[in-house]
């Protein structure tokens, strides 16, 4: 008696590592916004059929903003046979994951993270999806010139982070007739830092800082200050995009201007993605999540395309080529940038409305 044809095994998933902080001292409301766009996305591919019918699954790691772990981790990723790492929102803890995906020869997409010198010597093994500092701080400091800023406080800690959007800063507001003064948040007590912005005549104050420790207590302090009525407090990382900052500050964290990496109007792709988001957080998406949800889009892209080889995924970023839910994105190699980059997202100055905080508005376009 014959025996009946065996059924084939159910096809191995593709493995797509994802870096997000989800614990502290880690952004954990960025990381929560960011993994639900990876898993909006990757939802959507697998109800599309998968890779080449086979299932993508996401194999999340917690980088808790520490260096450290996301090394360890992109080790444990590659030994775990993922095609790709993705993600990530803080630009130091992105800078190690790059450097060890480099070394180890595993293409890294990262999402969300901006600092310029994202590796220290130019590579193919990873592509990025948000600005560049060195673009988006520019435009900040656009916005912040052309409302008549041109004496500017920075608040800062020690940070490569921080120190970079100081210099970016500093170089382009003294080439057009600004100043720029250092103020150090770690030394100086909110209440002695109100003082210096008041000795040093500053019309604007930007958090070079974490949160909620310092941002708050400044945020307060000068808030209180009658001698700094005037003055605008700015955070051009970004940190008002998130509840966390409006239920810490109430009203205080209002005209509070930020970068944000969204259109005007988003496209009829970047509206259901973003009723999606709302849906899976419960509130509305920040461009953390648009940004994790486009860095599945692209990956499912390439590897639809290319298929799962490692080498192969790295070669093609120069010819993606895909619809994401801010425009069209493509990669290449601006000036000065180590890895192929998208150039460039849509960049906007918002900040809340203090007639309705829960409200943004938009400043400044570039």
């Amino acid at each position: 008696m014959n025996a009946p044809p065996s059924r084939p095994g159910p096809r191995p998933a593709v493995r797509i590592g994802a870096l997000v902080p989800l614990t502290r001292p880690g952004w954990v409301e960025a990381g929560r916004h960011l993994l639900a766009g990876l898993e909006l996305a990757a939802g959507e591919v697998n109800d599309a059929g998968g890779i080449d019918g086979r299932p993508l699954e996401l194999v999340v790691r917690d980088t808790a903003a520490d260096p450290g772990n996301a090394t360890a981790a992109v080790d444990d990723l590659v030994r775990l046979g993922v095609v790709a790492v993705a993600g990530e929102y803080h630009s130091v803890v992105a800078r190690a994951a790059a450097a060890r995906a480099d070394a180890l020869g595993v293409p890294f997409l990262c999402s969300s993270a901006v600092l310029d010198a994202l590796t220290e010597q130019p590579t193919e093994w990873v592509a990025r999806l948000a600005p560049a500092q060195s673009h988006g701080w520019r435009i900040y400091a656009d916005f912040l010139l052309g409302a008549g800023h041109r004496r500017i406080a920075v608040a800062t800690e020690p940070s490569v982070y921080w120190a970079s959007g100081t210099g970016i800063l500093r170089d382009y507001v003294t080439a057009r007739g600004g100043t720029v003064t250092e103020l150090d948040a770690r030394a100086l007590t909110p209440a002695a830092l109100c003082d210096e912005l008041a000795d040093n005549h500053a019309t604007a104050v930007l958090l070079l800082v974490g949160f909620p420790e310092p941002a708050v207590p400044i945020v307060k302090s000068v808030r209180r200050d009658q001698r700094l009525a005037e003055i605008l407090i700015g955070a051009p990382a970004g940190q008002p995009e998130f509840a966390d900052w409006a239920e810490s500050l109430g009203d205080d964290g209002a005209a509070v201007p930020f970068l944000r990496y969204l259109p005007e109007r988003l496209s009829t792709l970047g509206a259901r993605v973003g009723t999606a988001l709302r849906e899976r957080l419960a509130e509305a998406p920040s461009f953390v999540a648009f940004e994790g949800y486009d860095t599945v889009v692209v990956l499912a892209d390439v590897l639809r395309k290319h298929g799962t080889d490692r080498a192969r995924i790295a070669e093609s970023w120069s010819r993606v080529a895909v619809e994401g839910t801010r425009g069209q994105i493509r990669f290449s190699r601006p000036p000065g940038i180590s890895v192929r980059q998208w150039a460039w997202p849509p960049v906007q100055v918002v900040d809340r409305d203090p007639a309705e905080p829960g409200r943004f508005r938009v400043r400044h376009a570039g």
